[in-house]
C-alpha cells in the first residue's frame, strides 16, 4: 500500500463516527430512491406480466341488451384483434353467518372453454359445469374473507329469484386486481364479491338468451384506440351502450396505475433532499480536515506528491464515506422494496410478484449518491491541492475580525460572556451557520411533509363522510324508479329518514376536451347527501346550471359562466348545453352536480331516483338487512358507517407506519448535521474552550457555549423547516392527485409542533454526546497545539 493509502484508511477510522452520521443520511436517500423505483418496477412488471398472460382487454363497454349477431360487426372494426361478449348483472347475497346485506357482480363463463379475454387464474377447485347451473366460481379474496371452501354454498337474489349456489372454485382475475363494489370508496371483500356462472345460467337469469350486455376488446399494436371507441359507441348506441372506454378508465387498472404513478412521484421529490444534505455535511467535514492537516499537506507537497495526488486523496476519503452510505442504502432499500412490494401485491390481489429491481436502479442510486458526495467535497479537496508547501507548513493566518453594530447591540443588552461568544461565532461564520440551520430545517421539513398526509386525510374524512355524505346507508337500485317508491323504502324496518338521488353516466365536453363522469342529481332540500363548498356551507345547483369539481373543471378548462356540453349515456341519451354555475372542492372522483327537478324536466319524465339515502336505527339493522335481501330491484347497498370505520382503520395503520419512517429519517438527518457541526466547532475552538476552563469557567459554562450555538441554530431552523415542509407537502399533494382522488394541502399547528420537538430533542441528544468530550478534554495538551 502507498503511504497515502494508509493515511486514507487511518483518517477514515479516526472519523468513523462522523462518517457514519453522514453515511446514514446518504443511505436514507439511496434507500428511498431504491424503494420507490424498486416498488415501481416490481408493480409495473407484475401488472404487465399478469395482463399479458391472462389477456387483459384494452377496451370495455356495457349496454342494455345487444344481439349476439352484432359481435361480427364489432370484430370487423379496424384494429380489433379479439372481441368477447358476455352477460353481467348484480345480485344480492345472503351469506351464512352474516346478517349484513352483501352484494355481488355476476359474470358469465363461456361454455366448454376458458374466456378469450380477462382470463381468471384458477386458484382452487374447478370451473362451473354447464349441466349444473347453480355452480359458481368466486374471487379468492371474497372466499377467504367469508371463510368459504370448495363445496360451500350461499343464496343469491338474482333478478328477483332466489338461487342456492355452490362454490366449485376460487380465482384471481386481472380485471379485478382492486375490487370495489358499486358506489363504494374502498374494497370490501367480505361484503362484495365477483361471481362466475355458466353463460347459459346467467343468460337465463337476466333474460339475455342470444344477447349480451358487456363486451371486451383486444386491440392490435397499430390500432387507434380513439377510432375504435367511436366505432364501438356507434354500433352499440341503438342497444343502450353506456360509452366505450379504454384500459386507463377501467376501475381496477385506474387504481393500480395511480399507485404506480405515486411511487414515481415519491422518487422525484424526497431523495434529492437527503443527497443535498449529505453533500453539505461532507463539504463541512472535509473543509475542517483540510484546515487541521495543513502541515501534513505541506509535508506531502515537499516530499514530491503532486497536486493531483493530494486532490485524489481527499476525494477518495469522501468517496469512502459515500460507498459506506451506498452499501447501507442498497441493503435497506432492497429489504424495504421487497417488503412493501409484497404488501402491495396482497393489497391489490396479484397472484404473484415479479420482484426484480433492475441493475440500472442500483447503479443510478449509487452514482447519484457518489456524485453528490464528491461535489460536496471538491471545494475542500481543491483548496488542499492548491496549498503551496511553504505556506501550508506555517500556521494559517488568524481570521480578521472587526467590531460591528452587532457588538454594540450585544454590549448594550448586557448579555453574558458565553452568550456573546455564541452570537459572535454565528455572525462571523454566517455561511456555515446558515448551512447548518438549513440542514436541520430539512429534518423538520421531512416530518412536516409526512404529517400533512394525516391532516389531509382527516380533512377528507370530515368533508366526505360527515359533511357531504351524512347518511347511514345508500340503497342502489337496478333501474330508475319513480320517486313515489320512496314511500316503500321509508317503510323498511329501521328506516328513520330517506331521500332520493340520481346518478347518470355522462360525457362532458368543452371543445376537444371531454371527460366521462357520474353526474349526480339531488333536490335542493336534501340534507343527507350534499355538495359542500370550501367555506363548509352546502352549495345548491340552480335549475339549468351545473356544478363541477375543481379538478374536473381544470381538465375541461372551464370556469364559472362557461357552457359545457353534456351527453347523457342513460335515460333518453340526449345531449344538452348547461351553464357552469359553480366550482366545488371534491376529493373522490370527478363530480358534476345538477338539480334533480331540472333533470327530470330535461328528460321529460316524472320525478325519478336510482339511489335512496337512509338514516337507520342501529337497533333494527338486522331486520333491515333481512328485508333488503328479498328486494328484487336492489343492485347494491353501501353501509356508510362501515365505510367510515374501514377508511379510518386503514388511515391509522398506514399513516402510523409512514410517520414512524419519516420521524426516523428526521432523527438521522438531525444527528448527522448536529453531531458533525458540534464536532467541528469543538475541534476549531478547543484552544478557546480550554482557555476558558483555565480562567475559571465551569464545565457547564464552557459546554453551554458549544451546546448553545448548535441549539440556537436549531431554533432558527424551525420556521425555515416549516416553510420547506409546506413546499414539499404541496409537491407531494400535486404528485399524488389523480382523477380518482385528490389530496388537499392541510397543515395543522400540531404537525409543526411535533416536527420541531422531534428535531430539537434529537439535536440536543447529539450535542450532548459531543459535550462529553469537553469534560474529558486534556487542557495542557490542547494549549500546546498550534493555532
Amino acid at each position: 500500500m502507498q503511504a497515502l493509502d494508509k493515511k486514507l484508511l487511518r483518517d477514515f477510522r479516526r472519523l468513523w463516527l462522523q462518517a457514519l452520521a453522514i453515511a446514514m443520511v446518504l443511505a436514507c436517500g439511496v434507500a428511498i430512491l431504491l424503494t420507490a423505483f424498486g416498488m415501481h418496477s416490481a408493480l409495473t412488471d407484475t401488472r404487465d406480466a399478469y395482463y399479458e398472460r391472462n389477456r387483459f382487454a384494452d377496451v370495455f363497454v356495457e349496454a342494455r341488451r345487444a344481439p349476439q349477431s352484432l359481435l361480427p360487426e364489432i370484430m370487423a372494426i379496424p384494429g380489433v384483434v379479439t372481441a368477447e361478449a358476455r352477460v353481467t348483472g348484480a345480485a344480492i347475497l345472503d351469506l351464512p353467518g352474516r346478517t349484513e346485506t352483501a352484494t355481488g357482480r355476476i359474470l358469465s363463463w363461456p361454455e366448454g372453454d376458458d374466456p378469450l379475454l380477462n382470463v381468471p387464474l384458477l386458484r382452487s377447485g374447478v370451473p362451473p359445469r354447464v349441466e349444473r347451473p347453480d355452480e359458481v366460481m368466486v374471487t379468492e379474496a371474497f372466499a377467504e374473507a367469508n371463510g368459504f371452501e370448495i363445496g360451500d354454498g350461499f343464496t343469491a337474489n338474482i333478478n328477483g329469484q332466489a338461487r342456492d349456489l355452490t362454490i366449485t372454485g376460487t380465482v384471481l382475475s386481472p380485471e379485478f386486481i382492486y375490487t370495489i363494489g358499486p358506489g363504494a370508496l374502498m374494497p370490501d371483500n367480505e361484503g362484495f364479491g365477483i361471481i362466475w356462472m355458466t353463460e347459459q345460467a346467467v343468460a337465463a337469469a337476466f333474460d339475455m338468451a342470444g344477447a349480451f350486455n358487456a363486451v371486451s376488446l383486444r386491440l392490435g399494436a397499430d390500432a387507434r384506440e380513439a377510432e375504435v371507441l367511436d366505432r364501438l359507441d356507434t354500433l352499440l348506441e341503438p342497444y343502450g351502450g353506456l360509452g366505450a372506454y379504454g384500459r386507463d378508465r377501467q376501475q381496477s387498472d385506474s387504481f393500480v396505475s395511480a399507485e404506480i404513478d405515486q411511487l414515481r412521484g415519491m422518487a422525484m421529490v424526497v431523495p434529492p433532499i437527503f443527497f443535498a444534505i449529505s453533500a453539505f455535511l461532507v463539504g463541512m467535514v472535509m473543509s475542517r480536515i483540510v484546515a487541521l492537516e495543513r502541515s501534513e499537506i505541506g509535508l506531502l507537497k515537499a516530499l514530491g506528491y503532486s497536486d493531483l495526488e493530494v486532490l485524489a486523496h481527499y476525494m477518495m476519503l469522501a468517496g469512502l464515506i459515500a460507498l459506506f452510505g451506498i452499501a447501507i442504502g442498497w441493503g435497506a432499500g432492497t429489504l424495504m422494496a421487497r417488503g412493501m412490494a409484497l404488501q402491495y401485491a396482497r393489497f391489490f390481489d396479484f397472484p404473484y410478484l415479479l420482484f426484480r429491481v433492475p441493475a440500472w436502479v442500483y447503479a443510478m442510486s449509487g452514482l447519484v449518491a457518489l456524485v453528490t458526495t464528491l461535489l460536496g467535497a471538491v471545494r475542500a479537496a481543491l483548496a488542499a491541492s492548491r496549498l503551496a508547501p511553504a505556506i501550508a507548513m506555517q500556521p494559517p493566518a488568524p481570521p480578521r475580525f472587526r467590531r460591528s453594530a452587532f457588538d454594540g447591540l450585544m454590549r448594550g443588552m448586557r448579555l453574558s460572556q458565553g452568550t456573546i461568544m455564541v452570537l459572535r461565532s454565528m455572525i462571523r461564520w454566517p455561511v456555515r451557520s446558515a448551512l447548518t440551520a438549513l440542514g436541520l430545517a430539512c429534518a423538520v421539513s421531512s416530518i412536516v411533509a409526512s404529517s400533512f398526509m394525516y391532516d389531509a386525510l382527516d380533512e377528507i374524512m370530515d368533508l366526505a363522510f360527515y359533511q357531504a355524505n351524512r347518511q347511514d346507508a345508500m340503497v342502489l337500485f337496478t333501474n330508475d324508479l319513480p320517486e313515489t317508491a320512496l314511500a316503500e323504502v321509508e317503510r323498511l324496518p329501521g328506516v328513520l329518514q330517506a331521500e332520493p338521488q340520481q346518478f347518470h353516466a355522462a360525457v362532458l365536453r368543452n371543445g376537444p376536451r371531454e371527460k366521462t363522469v357520474s353526474l349526480e342529481a339531488r333536490h335542493p332540500d336534501a340534507s343527507l347527501s350534499r355538495v359542500i363548498g370550501a367555506d363548509g356551507q352546502p352549495i345548491i345547483a340552480p335549475p339549468g346550471g351545473i356544478l363541477l369539481a375543481e379538478r374536473l373543471a381544470g381538465h375541461l378548462e372551464l370556469a364559472v359562466g362557461d357552457t359545457v356540453e353534456v351527453e347523457f349515456l342513460t335515460g333518453r341519451r340526449e345531449t344538452h348545453e348547461m351553464l357552469v354555475t359553480g366550482l366545488v372542492e371534491q376529493y373522490f372522483g370527478l363530480g358534476a352536480y345538477v338539480d334533480a327537478g331540472f333533470l327530470d324536466e330535461t328528460f321529460r319524465q316524472s320525478p325519478r331516483m336510482n339511489v335512496a339515502n337512509l338514516i337507520v336505527d342501529e337497533a333494527q339493522l338486522d331486520a333491515l338487512h333481512a328485508r333488503l335481501q328479498d328486494l328484487p330491484a336492489l343492485s347494491g347497498l353501501i353501509m356508510m358507517t362501515d365505510t367510515r370505520r374501514g377508511f379510518m382503520d386503514t388511515i391509522n395503520e398506514n399513516v402510523a407506519i409512514v410517520n414512524g419512517v419519516y420521524a426516523t429519517i428526521a432523527i438521522l438527518i438531525t444527528v448527522g448535521v448536529a453531531y458533525n457541526a458540534a464536532r467541528i466547532q469543538m475541534s476549531e475552538r478547543a484552544r478557546e474552550l480550554a482557555s476558558l476552563r483555565i480562567l475559571g469557567f465551569t464545565r457547564g459554562e464552557v459546554s453551554a457555549i458549544l451546546v448553545g450555538e448548535i441549539m440556537l441554530l436549531a431554533v432558527i431552523a424551525q420556521p425555515v423547516g416549516w416553510l420547506l415542509g409546506a413546499w414539499i407537502a404541496r409537491a407531494m399533494s400535486n404528485a399524488f392527485t389523480s382523477d380518482l382522488y385528490g389530496i388537499p394541502l392541510v397543515l395543522e399547528a400540531d404537525s409543526f409542533a411535533y416536527a420541531s420537538l422531534v428535531v430539537l430533542f434529537a439535536c440536543l441528544a447529539s450535542v450532548l454526546v459531543v459535550r462529553q468530550r469537553i469534560d474529558r478534554m486534556d487542557l495542557v495538551a490542547v494549549m500546546k497545539t498550534r493555532e
